[in-house]
């Protein structure tokens, strides 16, 4: 296990290098930024200041080794807009975006299992192509028009829900977080459930089609002939030996639930990372783009490598050595 882990570990630091190469020469060879970021009516020697100021008067492979030589001790750059350390910049809405993408995972978890679960064990009932017919459009309608949507009717139409912001957060268990207050709750519950609608299709779907890979298997037909109840048979026999597939592609879901929840904040003026990225996108802002990209790289590895540890817990029989 150990041996696993450096060997991931090792091959997660080639990923993560060879990611800044890519990001860093792809995000600082297009556009210029001095071009926003300079008043119009600057004068030629005000704007080479500002050239010079920011670096961007060296050449593309010398701000890239600086850039390696700073991110080697925890400096991801400063930010051109804010004037401030561009992973601070990040970690200060990560909190929210976390809370945004681990309420939605929850959603869908606990909706998404119990639905397949049902619709696995009914299969060909009213109940199983309702839920399937749901799950289809779970995964074909556009995550903003959904958006739009839930604002229109919980939030227009019935005043039930707020349709924008983060509430008033407060201290859970030492944590900073929307969950501790009532009004932090509802702004996170629109949000939430736009995020995890497709996540909840997808959870839908495995589960009731590893309900009825597993039903026919001889284990469980030997479980039912022993006389064991049948809760016992499907939440012991049938769902442990499902959980193995739905923890894997969960696992990496959630690391995209965290990356591409920009539509989500935007929509619902969210103050987390996406919302950040795409005000760094329009006004070129480098340095924050680089580092949310390779904080993203960075986390997705970092989840896979849980995934394969959860999986090897899950199934003993899983050879990570073989990896």
């Amino acid at each position: 296990m150990i041996a696993f882990i450096i060997r991931r570990l090792i091959q997660s630091i080639g990923v993560l290098l060879l990611t800044s190469v890519l990001v860093f020469c792809g995000v600082f060879a297009i556009g210029d930024p001095i071009a926003i970021l300079v008043p119009a009516d600057a004068s030629p020697a005000e704007i080479a200041q500002a050239v010079q100021s920011l670096g961007l008067d060296q050449p593309l492979w010398q701000q890239y080794l600086h850039f390696i030589g700073r991110a080697l001790h925890g400096d991801l750059g400063r930010s051109f807009v804010f004037n401030q350390p561009s992973i601070q910049l990040i970690l200060e809405r990560l909190p929210a975006t976390l809370e945004l993408a681990l309420v939605a995972l929850v959603l869908a978890l606990i909706v998404g299992l119990p639905l397949g679960l049902i619709a696995g064990l009914k299969a060909g009932s009213v109940f199983d192509r309702t839920v399937m017919t749901g799950s289809i459009l779970g995964f074909s309608l556009p995550n903003f028009w959904q958006g739009i949507m839930l604002v229109l009717i919980f939030s227009v139409t019935l005043g039930w829900l707020p349709s924008a912001g983060r509430g008033q957060p407060g201290m859970l268990f030492g944590i900073h977080t929307s969950l501790a207050t009532w009004d932090g709750f509802r702004h996170l519950l629109l949000p939430a459930l736009n995020l995890s609608l497709f996540k909840m299709s997808l959870v839908t779907r495995l589960t009731r089609a590893g309900v009825r890979e597993t039903l026919p298997l001889d284990y469980v037909k030997f479980a039912r002939a022993k006389g064991l109840r049948e809760r016992r048979v499907i939440f012991v026999h049938v769902l442990k030996n499902i959980l193995i597939p739905i923890v894997t592609v969960v696992g990496m879901e959630f690391g995209s639930l965290i990356a591409f929840a920009t539509v989500t904040e935007t929509i619902f003026a969210w103050p987390g990372v996406g919302k950040l990225i795409i005000d760094s996108i329009t006004k070129l802002d480098r340095p924050v783009i680089v580092a949310y990209l390779l904080i993203v790289v960075a986390m997705f590895t970092l989840l896979n490598l849980a995934v394969d540890i959860i999986y090897s817990l899950l199934d003993p029989r899983v050879r990570l050595e073989a990896a």
